[in-house]
């Protein structure tokens, strides 16, 4: 059995807002704890955008004293609060590539399953993108490799999840070309996402979308309609404890686990067999 563990929008920054630095370090650190802590321990951890919370140069340098002592590898991806030159700056190589465009895309093998990942951000503004260079990247990347199971992993969800203040609209066009890349591509187990702050799952394009729950702080489950043009005093986030995802390969199907992390009672433990009368 394969595991790999994903972590999304970890929003990291430096004392220039010294309560979000503490906060949300903290909360990857937990995070960080908490996979480390798994049976088994993950081959690899997916960190899928969001990474700093302005993509300021030394936030990534803050961000990587952080992930340095991970004994896990780690494969990264931006998002929209993030900015390529400066994470490529502090990653490039190690963490992470540039596709031949200077977009933060490449492929991964993780065990017998592989990771291909995908750069959705539009550093004008912080909806999703995903232009012709990028989709034509996609296409030749999956078709490499038809036969060998994959997950592809994107920062912006191309679907739906009901919090509609932060939600996309299915017409744009960078889903649609997301959607025509990925449909009949049927070594594509999985799209893995970030962005929402929320776990929830999905369909698009006939693949199961999975989105993790942030280390930084959850976005509020509020369902009910919102005017994104008159603020109407919703609670926008909220202190539920730090979140990842756990993806299980069985080398037939795909299984996400959504995990907290935390300090939490003492387990009940295994001390005689299940069976026994």
């Amino acid at each position: 059995m394969l595991t790999i563990a994903q972590i999304t929008d970890l929003h990291i920054t430096t004392d220039r807002d010294p309560e979000n630095r503490h906060r949300n370090a903290t909360r990857l650190e937990s995070v960080l704890k908490a996979i480390h802590g798994l049976h088994p321990r993950p081959a690899a951890i997916v960190a899928s955008g969001d990474l700093t919370d302005v993509g300021a140069p030394e936030e990534y340098v803050a961000l990587a004293e952080i992930l340095a002592r991970s004994e896990i590898p780690l494969h990264l991806t931006v998002g929209n609060h993030d900015r390529r030159q400066a994470f490529l700056d502090t990653f490039a190589g190690a963490h992470a590539l540039p596709d031949p465009n200077g977009f933060v895309q490449y492929a991964v093998d993780v065990g017998n399953l592989r990771l291909v990942v995908c750069d959705s951000l539009d550093e004008n503004g912080d909806e999703g993108a995903f232009c012709e260079a990028r989709a034509a990247w996609l296409a030749e990347t999956l078709d490499a490799a038809p036969d060998r199971p994959t997950v592809v992993v994107i920062h912006h969800p191309p679907i739906p999840s009901g919090i509609q203040w932060m939600d996309p609209d299915p017409a744009a066009d960078w889903i649609l070309r997301l959607e025509a890349v990925l449909a009949h591509r049927e070594q594509v187990c999985a799209v893995i996402c970030g962005h929402v702050h929320r776990a929830f799952q999905g369909m698009f394009a006939g693949k199961v979308v999975s989105v993790s729950a942030a280390t930084s702080l959850q976005l509020t489950l509020n369902l009910t309609p919102v005017d994104r043009r008159v603020a109407d005093g919703r609670q926008i986030l909220i202190g539920e404890p730090p979140g990842f995802a756990l993806l299980t390969w069985t080398g037939g199907a795909l299984i996400t686990h959504h995990c907290v992390a935390g300090d939490f009672p003492d387990p009940i433990t295994y001390d005689k067999p299940f069976d026994a009368t």
